[in-house]
């Protein structure tokens, strides 16, 4: 069940200065994913980490890792998976979490193909980490470690010139979106700040929301997707909200009751509220998709 957030609940919310984290990366290191117990396989809602591996070796749909040239550093690697349709598709940029470029992250790729948008994953730490075999993904710990490391200026860049590599693929339409899991929801959000001419929105994924002072760079739609268990996310929501409005902009926070951080991820968390959460949430973000970016 989810709550659109009322300022009454919004000011309810608010916790004492310095909850807005200037650390953008404060906190997620306590969140690892969950030895899960198998949840049914809704196929029309992406895998949670339970059963993640299974559905990408088995998607129908074309996934493969592709370099991106970087002036003046090494190129970055970035899992791209097309939808399977006659016409050209817009794109969509996914932020991985603190954890990395994971199994779970080319998932919710996979998922966003199926919905119909070129998705493509960046691996902002390439080659800060070494890959783990066979799965050709890295470590936990060691991505915590590499994502604190990042400068978030470079992260942004690299976000940036994913959109515009994929956007340049033959199959592709010139105007894209992005969606941020955890730290990844910190840095769609930041996206959405820096305004980009193609970007058309931003969905974000229980990530802390930016420093007030910078929100008027915020040009597109955000859709921000929280659990209620999740206060240290949530007490730098209010501000945002506040802010936008008064600007005019459109930002759509939803809290989802009695869900925790990562829910998306962790669906059979939470006595079945994450579950709950995930039914929700992403049927709202393949909609706000759908609306920004006219597929």
């Amino acid at each position: 069940m989810r709550t659109t957030l009322s300022p009454l609940v919004l000011a309810a919310l608010a916790l004492p200065l310095g909850a807005q984290a200037s650390d953008p990366h404060a906190g997620h290191a306590m969140h690892q994913p969950a030895a899960a117990q198998p949840t049914p396989d809704d196929r029309t809602l992406p895998a949670g980490a339970a059963t993640v591996a299974a559905r990408v070796n088995g998607s129908p749909r074309h996934g493969e890792w592709v370099m991106i040239a970087r002036a003046g550093r090494d190129s970055m690697r970035a899992w791209v998976v097309y939808p399977e349709r006659r016409d050209k598709a817009p794109v969509v940029v996914v932020i991985h979490e603190i954890f990395g470029t994971s199994t779970w992250i080319k998932g919710v790729a996979d998922q966003l193909a199926a919905e119909g948008y070129i998705a493509i994953a960046p691996d902002l730490v390439t080659g800060m980490v070494p890959l783990a075999s066979p799965t050709d993904t890295m470590p936990a710990q060691a991505a915590v470690a590499a994502v604190r490391a990042l400068k978030p200026a470079d992260a942004l860049g690299d976000v940036e010139l994913a959109a515009e590599y994929a956007m340049k693929l033959p199959a592709a339409l010139p105007r894209w979106g992005v969606v941020g899991f955890c730290w990844g929801g910190t840095m769609s959000f930041e996206t959405a700040v820096r305004a980009n001419a193609r970007l058309r929105g931003a969905v974000v994924y229980y990530g802390s929301s930016p420093a007030t002072a910078t929100l008027g760079g915020v040009k597109v739609p955000v859709l921000g997707l929280y659990g209620e268990n999740d206060a240290r996310v949530n007490a730098t929501v209010p501000a945002a909200d506040s802010a936008l409005k008064a600007l005019g902009r459109r930002f759509e926070p939803v809290m989802f009751k009695g869900a925790g951080h990562g829910f998306l991820r962790q669906q059979d968390g939470q006595g079945g509220a994450n579950l709950a959460a995930t039914k929700e949430a992403w049927p709202k973000t393949v909609a706000f998709f759908r609306d920004v970016l006219r597929r």
